[in-house]
Parts: structure tokens; sequence; C-alpha cells
């Protein structure tokens, strides 16, 4: 038999249409996980779980959009038998695509055992969390960039969108991890009876090893967020300085003038300036020489 006779791809299928492909010895509970729609971003979990004479497994995919600042899901539901594999496709909301599995299959041969094509749904699955580590890799970047020319706001905004989307990706390839390790350690089987065949635990094991470095690069572009959002508030800090310094400097420039417009606005008849034919000239040159002498010894200093 080939791969497409073994495998059955259904989107966003009707109670009726999966009826005829599930098992009668189903779960009640993994049948309305089948029929759930996809609403949540990083929920369900991805798991997969041994039910006797069946594997139920959820994989989901976090997809970037880069021109958007955007990241969405999409889910996967399998139900693996001896000889099948059926898939249950859903459709994220807001119109995005669903998954494409078209990538796996063209992977798979035609004498494959229906472990290894698993193994090659999983692996496409996994492949695509490297690629998104690599375009969040990209948005830092561009945020690093943007941050000395950006407005403050969008910074932060576009900061906390970061932390909170890698949060969410972070929380859904640990799972998939654990449940992939679980492939590797041989914990999975029907009733005692082995699922996956040695070579084909290698090849899990490769994937795994893929979500491992997965998982790290996501560590890794949560650092170099961390490292841009302590830059970005080092900058703000600096800018306060500055302007705090400037308005120092002023307040600084204008005391001496204000002290010398105060002194000679005092309400005494004997000020010996007060009746002197260039003291108003006097004024303003004693005010100007104070100015000068004041951002000149500023400037000697490096204040300004």
């Amino acid at each position: 038999m080939s791969v497409t006779d073994r495998w059955v791809d259904l989107l966003d299928p009707t109670a009726e249409e999966l009826s005829e492909q599930v098992p009668s010895s189903i779960h009640a509970r993994a049948l309305e996980q089948l029929l759930a729609p996809s609403t949540h971003d990083d929920e369900p979990r991805a798991k997969l779980e041994g039910h006797g004479d069946y594997i139920f497994g959820v994989l989901l995919v976090a997809v970037d959009v880069p021109d958007e600042d955007l990241v969405f899901y999409q889910e996967l539901n399998l139900l693996l038998t001896r000889e099948t594999l059926l898939t249950v496709r859903k459709s994220p909301p807001d119109g995005r695509p669903p998954y494409d599995p078209s990538p796996a299959l063209s992977s798979c041969r035609g004498l494959d055992a229906i472990g290894m094509v698993v193994y090659h749904l999983i692996d496409d699955v996994t492949e695509r969390f490297l690629d998104l580590v690599d375009a969040l890799t990209e948005e830092i970047e561009e945020l690093e960039e943007g941050i000395d020319q950006w407005g403050p706001d969008r910074v932060r905004r576009r900061i906390s969108d970061l932390r909170h989307d890698m949060l969410n990706i972070r929380r859904t390839v640990s799972p998939l991890r654990d449940a992939v390790r679980q492939v590797v350690d041989d914990r999975i089987d029907f009733d005692g009876e082995e699922v996956f065949t040695r070579d084909v635990e290698l090849n899990f094991a490769a994937a795994y090893d893929k979500l491992l470095r997965a998982t790290d690069g996501i560590d890794l572009c949560r650092d170099l967020v961390a490292g841009a959002r302590d830059y970005h508030q080092a900058k703000v800090a600096n800018d306060q300085n500055d302007v705090m310094k400037v308005l120092t400097v002023i307040a600084s420039v204008l005391l001496l003038p204000t002290f010398i417009v105060g002194l000679y606005g005092q309400n005494f008849v004997d000020i010996p300036e007060l009746h002197w034919h260039y003291g108003y000239a006097y004024g303003w040159a004693l005010i100007l020489a104070t100015t000068a002498a004041q951002l000149a010894f500023f400037r000697w200093r490096r204040w300004l």
C-alpha cells in the first residue's frame, strides 16, 4: 500500500466525516479534541498518548508573520493505528492558513512503515520551529536597529510582543520535545506491542535533537530581547539625563542674571548705579559677562 492509501488527511471535518475514519474504541475525550475548533494560541499542549490499539497526538506549529509582527498557531491532531494514520488539520482563527502536510508527504516513500510516516510528519514540524527561530532572530535584529530610530512607545510594545510570543513558543516546543522523547525512550506502544522500530526511533532521536536546538535558539532569542530591553532602558535613562543636564545648565546660567536683576531691583535710594548714566549698560554688560563666564566654565568641565 502506498503512503496516500494509509494516510488520511482531513481539514476541519464534521462529526460524520470523522466517524467514518476513527476506530470504534476511540475515547470520547480524544474524539472531542478532534472535533474542537482551533480557537486558542498555544493550547492545547502538544502530546503523544498511547490508548491501547491507537495513538492519539496533538501537534502545534508556531508560524511567524514578519510583515504583521505576528505569531499564530496551526493545530494538527493525529490518530495512529497499526496500519493507518489519520491527521485532522484545523483552520486557525482570523482566516489564517492551516498546516500544510505536503512537505512531510513528499518526504515519505511508498514502502515506509506507518511509524516512519509519523516521523516525517513530526520532523517537518520540528524543521518549521527551526525556521521560526531564524525568523525571530531576524526580527530581533530589526528591533536592535530600530531602538535608536523608533519612538519609545513602539520599542516597548515590540519588546513586549516578542517576549510574549517567545514565552508561548517555548511553552509549545517543550511539550512536543517531551512527546518525541517518549518515542525515543520506547514508552509508547499498542497494548505492549512495539509501534516504532529501532530505525524509526533513531530518526525520532534526530527530531528530538532538532527540538533541543530550537529550545536553545528560543532561549538565546529571549536573552537577546532582554539585552535589547536593557539597552532601551539605558538609552531612555541617558536621554533623560541629557534633558536634565540641559535644564540644569539653563537654570544655572539664569541664576546669576536673576541675582543681578534682583540686586538692582531692591527698593533702596542709595544704590550707586541707579543714577549713573551708564548704569543700564553696566547691568547688561555684567549679565552677559557672567553668563559667558559660566558657559565657558561648563564647557571646560565638559558639562556641555
